[in-house]
C-alpha cells in the first residue's frame, strides 16, 4: 500500500514538472494514476484531476504571469466558452450517461470503460501535437478569427469536461495558429485557461462526489513541488526536444489503457 502510494506521489510530482516545462500535459497523466494507482473509479478521477490540475495550473500560472509571459485578454477569450462548455458536460453530458452503455444486443461497455477509452483517443491525438513540429505560416499568422477561437474554446471545454483533462495541449496550438501569441507567452496563457476551466468543471462536481481531501492535498502539494522543478528546467532543457519525447511516453501509456479496459477487463 506504502509502496503505491509513494509511486502515486513521484508521478504527481512529474506532473507538476510537465506543466511547469510545457504548460499541458499534466491531466492526461492524473487520470490514469488516478484509476490505475490509486484506485479510484474513473468518474470520479476525472474531478480529482480538475481539481489537480487547475490548482497546479494556477500555482504555475501565477508564476508566468510575474514573469510578464500573460496574456490575460486572451484568456478572458478562451476562458469563457472553454468553462461554460465544461460546465454543461459535467453537468447535462457526463452526468446522464447510464452506467452501462448497450453496443450490440449481445455487448455493452460501462461509463467507466467508455470514459477511459475516450480518455485513450484523447491522449493519442494529444501525443500527435506534441511529436509533429507545429508549422505556423504566413497565412495563418495574418489570420486572427474570433468565431474560430469560441467554437474552439466551446470545443477543448467539452474534451475537458468529459475526461477531466485541462487541455493545454489543444490551447497552446490555437494559441499560436488563431491567436498569433508567441510561444512562451501562449504556455503562460494556456496554464490560466487550463486553471479556470479545470477549477470550475471541479466546483461543478464537487457536492456531489465523495471526495478523499487528504489524498488529493497530498497529492497536489507534490505537484506543486513539480512545477518548482519544471520551472527550473525551463531554462536549462529545450522545450520542444521534451515534448517529443514526451508524446511518445502518451502513447505509451494510451496503447496501456485500451490494453487494460478492452483486453484484460
Amino acid at each position: 500500500m506504502y509502496t503505491t502510494q509513494i509511486i502515486g506521489y513521484l508521478l504527481a510530482v512529474f506532473i507538476g514538472i510537465s506543466l511547469g516545462l510545457l504548460g499541458s500535459g499534466g491531466s492526461i497523466l492524473s487520470v490514469p494514476i488516478f484509476v490505475y494507482v490509486f484506485k479510484i473509479e474513473p468518474v470520479l478521477a476525472t474531478t480529482y484531476s480538475l481539481f489537480v490540475v487547475g490548482i497546479t495550473a494556477l500555482f504555475a500560472g501565477i508564476q508566468k504571469a510575474l514573469q510578464k509571459l500573460v496574456d490575460f485578454n486572451k484568456v478572458v477569450l478562451f476562458g469563457i466558452p472553454t468553462i461554460a462548455s465544461v460546465l454543461f458536460t459535467r453537468k447535462i453530458i457526463v452526468a446522464h450517461i447510464p452506467k452501462y452503455i448497450t453496443i450490440y444486443p449481445e455487448y455493452s461497455v460501462s461509463k467507466s470503460m467508455l470514459i477511459m477509452l475516450v480518455f485513450a483517443v484523447v491522449m493519442f491525438f494529444a501525443a500527435l501535437q506534441m511529436i509533429r513540429p507545429l508549422q505556423i505560416t504566413k497565412e495563418k499568422e495574418t489570420q486572427s478569427s474570433y468565431v474560430l477561437i469560441i467554437f474552439y474554446g466551446l470545443l477543448i471545454g467539452a474534451i475537458a469536461g468529459f475526461v477531466g483533462a485541462g487541455g493545454g495541449f489543444l490551447i497552446i496550438p490555437a494559441l499560436l495558429l488563431l491567436a498569433k501569441t508567441p510561444m512562451k507567452i501562449a504556455v503562460g496563457t494556456s496554464l490560466f485557461i487550463v486553471a479556470l476551466q479545470s477549477l470550475m468543471g471541479f466546483l461543478g462536481d464537487v457536492s456531489s462526489s465523495n471526495i478523499d481531501w487528504k489524498l488529493l492535498l497530498q497529492f497536489t502539494s507534490f505537484a506543486f513541488f513539480g512545477v518548482f522543478i519544471g520551472n527550473k528546467l525551463s531554462y536549462k532543457i529545450p522545450a520542444n526536444t521534451l515534448k517529443v519525447y514526451f508524446g511518445y511516453f502518451i502513447i505509451v501509456m494510451a496503447i496501456f489503457i485500451v490494453f487494460k479496459e478492452v483486453v484484460l477487463a
